[in-house]
């Protein structure tokens, strides 16, 4: 089981850490350093399939040292398809967004998927949650639960509230943030990285000049292309957490597992159609000592990241989801593929791989 919304086997975080403490001062070293263990953990994993509309990047190897950056990457992309108003594969919760309290913040793991209720009720440009389990989530960075800090490897209580802080900042800024979403470059989000990070410096550059399937913006930031569609309202509903604690080197490493879903409507014509797209991301960063790894105040190192989203496009890497409406889905679309849920945070994404040359499409239960 994965602990604090991290990836890493207790028994793994158990062995780097007596390592970290039997390792012998020196001067700092360049940030992929500090992950190598990781990476050869991940190397010797057996490796998972590579389904359609799925994306697991080969790992980065620049120089002489290399980064866990993208090894843990998983992109189940997953788009809802061949339902009708009313026929959704699937049962949703709650109803529109008055039906039911909000949900308490998410403070561990859930045991299961939201709980379900019959229904048909499909979004309106009014409620665009309406018939969805986020009718009950938080908007914004309201959604995303911060733990109590404590004085943690090189930093004491203060130090760390401020990282976990700054972490959901970077998650507001690449994820929530306006402008972000209607393709503008996350600048905001940016200067939170690590610039001597070189392998995810490289990453970046090219995943905003020229994305590809491997150099792909969307596997930390959400991003839409404008003349396709536009928000239904101000507001982005979120569901998820942030937990930390000592990594490597004394660093304090900390995971974040936040789901968020964005109602759009087409850009152009007189369609009053809501249709939601849902993003999931694990994402695990390093915020580390200077004294021991090469680093800028204020900015962290990424150590991995995992991504799964739902109507979001399949088999499309331009940098941008691409939500596809009633009349975009089709019966080709409708004959492979599992049943999932993608409101269901009680499992990793780590658990949605699919069987080694396995390329088909998964189905979505719910919007």
């Amino acid at each position: 089981m994965s602990r604090g919304g991290a990836s890493i086997p207790d028994e793994e975080w158990e062995r780097f850490l007596k390592e970290s403490e039997a390792g012998s001062p020196g001067a700092p070293e360049e940030p992929s350093a500090r992950a190598r263990m990781v990476s050869r953990r991940l190397q010797e994993e057996p490796g998972g399939g590579e389904g359609w509309r799925t994306y697991a990047p080969a790992p980065r190897r620049r120089g002489r040292g290399w980064y866990a950056f993208g090894l843990a990457a998983v992109v189940a992309a997953l788009i809802a398809v061949a339902v009708a108003p009313g026929r959704v594969l699937g049962l949703f919760d709650g109803g529109g967004a008055g039906d039911g309290a909000p949900l308490a913040a998410e403070s561990r793991r859930p045991d299961g998927p939201p709980d379900s209720a019959a229904s048909d009720r499909q979004p309106t440009l009014d409620d665009p949650f309406r018939g969805s389990p986020a009718a009950r989530w938080s908007d914004g960075a309201a959604g995303i639960r911060l733990p109590e800090a404590r004085a943690t490897g090189w930093m004491d209580r203060a130090e760390v509230a401020r990282a976990l802080d700054r972490t959901r900042d970077f998650l507001v800024a690449s994820s929530l943030d306006p402008a972000v979403l209607r393709g503008e470059k996350p600048e905001k989000a940016l200067a939170l990285v690590n610039p001597h990070q070189s392998d995810v410096r490289a990453y970046l550059e090219k995943a905003f000049s020229a994305p590809d399937r491997e150099n792909d913006p969307l596997l930390l930031f959400s991003r839409f292309r404008p003349a396709d569609v536009r928000p239904v309202g101000d507001v982005v509903r979120t569901r998820g957490r942030i937990a930390f604690r000592e990594g490597e080197k004394g660093a304090v490493e900390v995971s974040a597992d936040v789901t968020y879903v964005y109602p759009v409507r087409r850009a152009s014509g007189n369609s009053d159609e809501v249709a939601r797209t849902i993003v999931r991301r694990e994402t695990v960063v390093s915020w580390d000592d200077p004294e021991k790894i090469i680093t800028e105040p204020g900015t962290f190192s990424v150590v991995s990241y995992k991504l799964d989203t739902t109507n979001a496009g399949c088999g499309v890497h331009d940098g941008y989801l691409h939500p596809a409406f009633l009349a975009d889905r089709t019966g080709a679309d409708t004959d492979d593929g599992r049943a999932v849920d993608p409101y269901d945070r009680s499992r990793p994404i780590e658990e949605r791989k699919r069987e080694p040359g396995d390329r088909r499409c998964d189905t979505a239960t719910r919007s």
